[in-house]
């Protein structure tokens, strides 16, 4: 079993090496509108962006801004499948602008853009990004009423075309059950509120910019898996430094991004280096660990009877009928090409640990 995934430097305003209705899935994070590391690539793309944030009239370089971003989600548009999903990470933007401190609510900006242009909107999640910062507030500190909310969370938007996807094909259905997640990881990763952290961002580049303004792989791992199923193409318009194409390889998707800034070519070399083949690795043995804790403390709860189904490939315990297929692929190895592509291949047979001679995982769910 292999996936394919590619990198497209260039403008993702224009896609159109991918063909219309061929994508099920995307998830990704554009440049934040007024959020100032972002300045600059929004004025390359239009100089009166430049122009009105010179002049200091916010508003006007928030609606150009967005304007830039209107392109890519027409071409979003036009490359989803009929059923597909599109997940958009946005956050908010603060700003100063003439001495006047203002909101920039980005993700409702962007929202009424992609139901205008015909996406039904789905229930969004809300990540709230973990912090550490020991002064959280912005303004005059303690004196009312100059002190403003901090935003600590971020918005993750999700959108279909047209109505729910369907598989008609014997294949479709066997990978879509194949595909399903643990009733436990469904009771958390659809849960509207997210609480994990966010990623490094310092880039360590010979050249470019400083900050990534990545989404951690968790992100991106629980949303292709939540919303594609196995072969699915995965998109990513501002692919950054790769975080989508590795969550999409580690769950045994295909994938496509583009990304402006070429410069970028040596972060993502380093992300899909063979290392990452551990890494993807250890995200998928954490999956059947905190599957076997669930079942131990579930049997202890309910006992013998906890259980109705057996997953029929692997011999473990799960909850409903929909768990009884599942195969959780490992990654064996990683090779690049030219353009940059990428070749994943995987290993083929259901097993719970594939650098083990002897798994001990579910010994005593067994017994």
């Amino acid at each position: 079993m292999k996936t394919l995934h590619q990198v497209i430097f260039g403008s993702s305003s224009d896609m159109s090496t991918i063909a219309d209705s061929s994508v099920q899935l995307t998830v990704t994070s554009p440049p934040y509108p007024m959020i100032q590391m972002w300045d600059a690539i929004f004025s390359q793309q239009n100089l009166d962006i430049k122009g009105a944030v010179q002049n200091e009239d916010g508003n006007l370089a928030f609606e150009l801004m967005h304007q830039e971003l209107d392109k890519v989600w027409n071409e979003v548009y036009r490359v989803t499948a009929p059923g597909g999903i599109v997940c958009i990470n946005i956050g908010d933007a603060t700003r100063t602008i003439n001495n006047n401190f203002s909101l920039y609510s980005n993700h409702s900006r962007i929202l009424n853009y992609c139901t205008n242009i015909g996406f039904s909107n789905l229930p969004n999640l809300i990540w709230r990004k973990q912090t550490n910062a020991p002064n959280k507030f912005m303004g005059s500190g303690m004196m009312p009423p100059g002190a403003y909310v901090t935003l600590e969370h971020e918005y993750i938007l999700i959108f279909r075309k047209g109505g729910r996807r369907e598989f008609r094909t014997g294949d479709a259905r066997r990978k879509r059950m194949e595909s399903s997640f643990f009733w436990e990881e469904r009771n958390s990763w659809f849960s509207d509120i997210w609480d994990f952290k966010g990623t490094g961002q310092n880039l360590s580049l010979t050249n470019g910019r400083d900050r990534s303004g990545a989404f951690p792989f968790e992100l991106a791992y629980r949303l292709i898996n939540m919303f594609s199923i196995k072969d699915d193409l995965v998109l990513d318009p501002f692919v950054g430094t790769g975080t989508t194409v590795m969550a999409a390889a580690a769950s045994c998707r295909n994938s496509v991004g583009y990304e402006l800034e070429e410069r970028l070519s040596e972060a993502i070399a380093q992300n899909m280096s063979d290392d990452f083949v551990d890494s993807a690795n250890d995200r998928i043995r954490r999956r059947f660990i905190d599957h076997e804790k669930f079942v131990k403390s579930r049997h202890h709860q309910k006992g013998p009877n906890a259980f109705k189904h057996v997953n029929s490939n692997y011999g473990f315990p799960v909850v409903t009928s929909q768990e009884t297929q599942i195969v959780i692929n490992y990654m064996h190895s990683i090779a690049r090409s030219d353009n940059p592509k990428y070749e994943i291949d995987y290993f083929s047979k259901a097993i719970l640990d594939p650098y083990a001679k002897d798994s001990l995982f579910f010994s005593q769910a067994k017994s």
